[in-house]
């Protein structure tokens, strides 16, 4: 159930990026937050809690029931990490009432990996070396690519350190983050060292270790360390003795340490995926799994909304507060003394269009 309306939603506690205010209107004038209450349609809030649409900041789009589900569980922003073809894409940007995507689009895959067999994305994202960095970074740039993916550490085969430097540099001397894929301790170690933006993944075979974060703190990178993913892998393909110890113990350390820790879950549902991750709800589960690893409810909140906002440059979002894009979610409960409250969802607006789940 869909609608479009001037609304002011009365009664509800804001969550602010810090904690809960008291209860008060929140007003939505077309796509936007903001404008007099008078002569709106009136939700009666009923002293819920309304949390900005929460950011996933790792997904895998496959279709407009990618973002069906995400809208479902009040993600109205997603950031997503590989999709091809390019038309595909491109028929998800901007759709109205649905969630708002930026994409990858293409990562970069060195020749002869498991990544390289991807009947969508291999074949064009193949980066046989230094010399290939440039076109392919101008390639990804005129296809509207939002920043640029690098796959690291793929079975079979890998990017040399020269070919990693020049795709950062490549892409940096045309302004876009680099994020690369670093599910393995070694490939986050040389992804490090060639200045990358964005890790995503967390090591399964080693944790990350102290030293690790305070290089990754002094070089301002960020991590989304997927953790549904990588609890994913080891209960759905886990070899006997498999663990996601590593995986909890290096969010530890790097959110102890300073470092920006992001939400994203790798959602997907594509044949041969190391793990399936659902499109929306997983990302609850995300919050759920951070707070377990050491970060606060408010830090978990955090993590999807405004510090994906901010790192990937999406200033019209992620807080409630006039002129900004109305991605709003209203909760029963508190998440801040319980963040499984975040599942409880009575309503939802995707950039000013209402959907009542159910």
């Amino acid at each position: 159930m869909e609608s479009m309306n001037r609304t002011a939603i009365s009664g509800v506690r804001v969550f602010d990026g810090h904690q809960l205010l008291p209860p008060a209107t929140v007003v939505i004038s077309g796509r936007s937050i903001g404008g007099e209450a008078a002569g709106a349609d009136v939700v009666d809030g009923d002293g819920g809690v309304l949390l900005p649409g929460l950011i996933d900041a790792h997904v895998h789009l496959h279709g407009r029931e990618s973002l069906e589900q995400l809208r479902g569980w009040g993600v109205t922003t997603a950031l997503d990490m590989a999709c091809g073809p390019i038309a595909l894409l491109d028929s998800l940007r901007g759709v109205d009432g649905l969630t708002d995507i930026r994409s990858a689009g293409i990562p970069a895959i060195a020749p002869g990996s498991m990544h390289s067999r991807n009947p969508v994305v291999g074949e064009p994202g193949l980066v046989s070396g230094a010399g290939a960095a440039a076109e392919f970074v101008a390639a990804r740039v005129s296809e509207g690519s939002d920043y640029i993916k690098i796959v690291l550490g793929s079975p079979g085969g890998d990017h040399d350190q020269a070919t990693l430097n020049a795709l950062v540099a490549a892409a940096h001397a045309r302004g876009k983050l680099v994020v690369a894929h670093t599910a393995a301790y070694e490939p986050a170690v040389r992804a490090l060292a060639a200045g990358v933006d964005v890790l995503t993944h967390v090591p399964l075979d080693r944790a990350l270790d102290e030293a690790f974060a305070a290089r990754a703190l002094a070089g301002g990178q960020f991590v989304i360390p997927t953790l549904a993913m990588m609890e994913g892998v080891v209960q759905q393909h886990g070899r006997p003795g498999a663990s996601y110890a590593a995986a909890r113990q290096s969010v530890s350390v790097l959110h102890a340490a300073g470092v920006p820790v992001l939400a994203g879950t790798d959602a997907n549902s594509a044949p041969g995926v190391p793990a399936r991750i659902s499109h929306g709800e997983s990302l609850h589960h995300e919050l759920e799994l951070l707070v377990d690893a050491g970060l606060s409810t408010v830090d978990a909140l955090r993590a999807a909304t405004v510090l994906p906002a901010r790192y990937f440059g999406l200033a019209d979002r992620a807080v409630i507060s006039p002129a900004h894009r109305a991605d709003l979610v209203l909760i029963d409960g508190d998440p801040v003394q319980d963040i499984r409250a975040t599942r409880s969802i009575r309503r939802i607006w995707c950039g000013g269009a209402e959907y009542v789940p159910g």
